[in-house]
């Protein structure tokens, strides 16, 4: 399938991985598979047939993943990360969710100015 390919290239290469989980990014779909497999490993072309992310993005995704202790990997195997931290970053994106709700979002660049402005 073809795609946009510099919005492609930019998301897959730069730093600006959606640690939010969102429903629907791969993160968030890769999760959500493993988490309902706790105990088993699974190969990125495993992952991939299960979830229909695309094989090259799995890779990627379940590296970042790991970087962040999400997951666990075993040559070949990638498996769910300890339930500990799981819970507790996954705790803290339902808690930020939650004040996004109730506060509405910050405009960070809004308070950039701001502080430009008082110097």
């Amino acid at each position: 399938m073809p795609v946009e390919f510099e919005e492609y290239r930019e998301s897959s290469d730069g730093d600006d991985f959606d640690w939010t989980l969102r429903e629907g990014s791969n993160a968030h779909t890769i999760m959500s598979f493993l988490a309902e497999h706790p105990e088993q490993g699974f190969t990125p072309k495993e992952v991939h047939e299960a979830t229909g992310v695309t094989r090259g993005s799995v890779g990627k995704t379940l590296q970042r993943l790991e970087e962040h202790q999400l997951v666990r990997h075993a040559e070949p195997y990638w498996a769910i990360g300890d339930d500990d931290r799981v819970g507790t970053y996954l705790g803290m994106l339902s808690s930020l969710d939650t004040v996004a709700e109730r506060e509405g979002t910050e405009d960070y660049d809004e308070w950039r100015e701001a502080a430009d402005a008082r110097e």
